[in-house]
């Protein structure tokens, strides 16, 4: 028997007793991360939500075991925000489509949640109206030609329904009260925990062919924003989620098999949301350590290539940077790259890490 069969769905209910201590300590660091964002100043601030909203992009597709390029994600976000940062590069149209829906949730949240809204941000992750090489149902509500939708794991014959959605020939009307739900001022619950709630709700009903874990996660950013009162993002609960993908989805799984007690998936969404407040702290310090190290070498001659590959470092370079590196992403030959690499040794903005000859990697002075 799922959540939703139970007598009274959806007046879920919950004791707030086990979680009252993590509430109180999510609402110290977001007040005190709001704090430090306006001390930052709005060049940093808006730096620092461009991070967040491109970790959120990313993370929250990579929870369905999707993976977007950072780049292209990175680049549509900061267009749409109107940031300037170097090495813009083209975004293909399903990065676009992610990128729009995410932020039309958190930099719009003041705007009532529509139906026609949920159904251009379900059209926004499927633009060419498929998903890997099904044909899906876009901008609508899933229907029952399909038979059940259920969320099956396991090889062919032998496999294991985790659950079952509610009937299509119920969703407007389950999607009505939701939505009625979510655009009321209720005093009755604090805003975060409905971020928790609205979550759960959502996914539960299920209401499209695909795409329901990401909207939903959209959703409860919607609702975070509403309740720090800013569209600017600094933490991203998706990239937590990411972390703790199994116990997220064990989770659901037990909630949505359970009765309409929620204590339980309350707790466990406030935990991962005050550690993704924890994980800020240190997104913020490496914001910080960039403003002063543009500061430090403001009067430090720099061609582009330079400038290119120094914000890739700072920005969080994966892996060591070597020249053969520097040469593909900067689009210059071998010797040009190495030039260039010593230039910066001898300027002391770059250090040779510990090795030598062909594996020979560069890192920032200072780190």
């Amino acid at each position: 028997m799922y959540v939703y069969q139970r007598k009274g769905w959806p007046e879920f209910t919950w004791d707030t007793r086990p979680f009252a201590d993590v509430l109180t300590r999510v609402r110290h660091l977001q007040g005190r991360m709001l704090g430090r964002m306006e001390a930052m100043g709005f060049p940093l601030s808006a730096e620092a939500s461009l991070q967040t909203i491109t970790q959120d992009v990313l993370k929250s597709t990579e929870i369905e075991g999707e993976l977007l390029n950072k780049e292209q994600v990175r680049s549509s976000v900061a267009r749409r925000l109107g940031i300037e940062i170097a090495g813009l590069v083209p975004a293909d149209r399903h990065v676009e489509g992610v990128v729009e829906m995410m932020l039309d949730a958190t930099q719009n949240y003041t705007k009532p949640l529509t139906k026609t809204r949920l159904l251009s941000w379900q059209s926004s992750l499927f633009p060419t109206g498929t998903s890997g090489m099904f044909k899906i149902n876009v901008g609508k509500w899933r229907d029952a030609k399909g038979g059940p939708m259920q969320l099956v794991s396991g090889v062919m014959g032998r496999e294991q329904v985790h659950f079952e959605a509610p009937p299509a020939e119920v969703l407007n009307k389950e999607m009505m009260a939701f939505l009625k739900w979510f655009n009321q001022q209720d005093v009755k619950i604090d805003p975060i925990l409905k971020a928790a709630v609205a979550h759960l709700w959502f996914v539960t009903i299920h209401p499209f062919d695909d795409g329901n874990g990401r909207i939903a996660r959209a959703i409860a950013d919607m609702q975070l924003a509403r309740a720090d009162g800013t569209s600017q993002r600094f933490y991203s609960m998706s990239a937590q989620i990411r972390v703790e993908r199994n116990n997220y989805y064990k989770l659901l799984e037990e909630t949505q098999k359970g009765d309409l007690d929620i204590t339980e998936w309350l707790h466990w969404f406030l935990s991962c949301l005050h550690r993704s407040l924890q994980a800020t702290d240190e997104m913020l310090a490496a914001i910080l350590f960039k403003a002063r190290f543009w500061r430090t070498h403001a009067t430090t001659l720099l061609n582009a290539r330079q400038q290119l590959l120094l914000n890739k470092l700072l920005d969080g370079f994966t892996g060591k940077l070597t020249s053969s590196k520097w040469a593909k992403i900067a689009k210059c030959s071998q010797d040009t790259a190495g030039r260039d690499i010593q230039d910066l040794v001898t300027k002391q903005v770059l250090v040779k890490e510990p090795g030598g000859g062909r594996s020979t990697s560069y890192t920032l002075a200072g780190l």
